[in-house]
């Protein structure tokens, strides 16, 4: 399969929506077939659709190297490949030989920690069925993504995972107009294969946790705004508040970036507040341990005077001086979907979107409010 030659439009996307825990277990419920209509040279793929077989067959089939196969799947093969024109390219192959096949995988950068464990997941995860992942970075520029993209797919990686993925943005659209195979990986657009956990759920339960403990003034530090796992994040804050008969107060929502330095920025505004907050949830954990730093240099204790929840659950979080709450995302599982999801685009299976689900892991960094 040759990424870089399948520019054939896709008139439409089949989505399936998928629950799933650690166990990956969930349902599927199929909307609609897609449609093509070929206008560039086919690929390998459009010669297995035509003669019904594997692309494996059809490589096999075509490999000049390997015996002639006289099966009834590789005449097959061979027929569709001469009546569509296609033509074998050496290059694209090269992995195969070795029984591999390369897959890009864009993030927005490797320090943070987040995305590092992510693709150390899905890097596994290509290992254990004999994939090789490729990384690059985008820095969370839409025109770097781009770039990063067309990179990957000029060393002939045969798809592509991608947690880059900005609301609005049309980048998705592209690669699904030009049927690049791909996966979106914790951030999606509804339409694309997506992997994700349930963003609006893991929201719930963290601030839903601050509520049963009594907080009342629980701020909240957003992450970025072009973020679907943010957005979804922020609805679920807003569902326990609205649920515990407590309204949002737009001066405790404050936007950040998925890190650190912003955390502790935005929390420090939100305890320089009039009426500050007692407790702050945070989108990310790089961004909770920001608002405990802000905590700290402002002579604010934790949990004492100021209850902290983060989410994503990285190593670093329970090993903090004081441990901190936060919503656990199965990364392992949300990379094993990503896989499998591409594997099915690779073979032009209908899209389907698969959702983890995440859970509250209570520590010490939140109690119930002082007195």
């Amino acid at each position: 399969m040759r990424c870089t030659q399948a520019w054939e439009a896709t008139s439409s996307v089949a989505r399936t929506i998928t629950g799933c825990g650690d166990d990956g277990e969930g349902r599927e419920v199929s909307e609609h077939q897609p449609a093509r209509h070929g206008r560039k040279p086919p690929t390998i793929r459009d010669v297995a659709r035509a003669a019904g077989v594997s692309t494996s067959t059809v490589s096999r089939a075509l490999d000049e190297r390997l015996p002639p196969s006289n099966t009834v799947a590789a005449q097959r093969a061979r027929q569709a490949a001469a009546e569509l024109g296609y033509r074998r390219d050496a290059a694209a192959s090269s992995l195969r030989r070795t029984g591999a096949t390369a897959i890009g995988v864009i993030v927005p950068r490797l320090r943070d920690t987040v995305m590092a464990m992510l693709f150390e997941e899905i890097a596994f995860a290509c290992e254990q069925r004999s994939l090789l992942a490729l990384v690059a970075t985008s820095h969370e520029d839409p025109h770097r993504e781009r770039e990063a993209a067309e990179s990957l797919l000029q060393r002939r990686v045969d798809g592509l995972i991608t947690t880059t993925t900005r609301v609005g943005d049309d980048f998705p659209a592209t690669l699904r107009e030009r049927d690049v195979p791909h996966v979106l990986a914790l951030r999606t657009d509804g339409i694309s294969p997506s992997s994700i956990g349930d963003d609006e759920l893991g929201g719930y339960l963290a601030t839903r946790h601050l509520t049963d403990l009594g907080h009342r003034r629980i701020g909240l530090v957003a992450g970025p705004e072009h973020a679907s796992s943010a957005r979804g994040r922020v609805a679920g804050y807003r569902r326990a508040l609205a649920e515990a008969g407590l309204a949002g107060r737009d001066g405790w929502v404050r936007p950040s970036q998925f890190s650190m330095e912003s955390g502790e920025e935005q929390g420090e505004a939100l305890l320089r507040t009039p009426e500050p907050p007692t407790a702050i949830f945070a989108v990310n954990d790089n961004t909770a341990v920001g608002v405990m730093a802000a905590a700290h240099r402002l002579g604010w204790r934790v949990p004492e005077d100021l209850s902290v929840v983060g989410y994503n659950d990285i190593p670093l979080a329970k090993r903090l001086p004081v441990p901190l709450s936060t919503v656990h995302v199965p990364l392992g599982q949300v990379a094993v979907n990503a896989v499998e999801l591409l594997m099915d685009a690779m073979v032009g299976r209908p899209a389907a979107t698969r959702v983890c689900l995440p859970s509250l892991i209570p520590r010490q960094s939140s109690t119930a409010p002082p007195p």
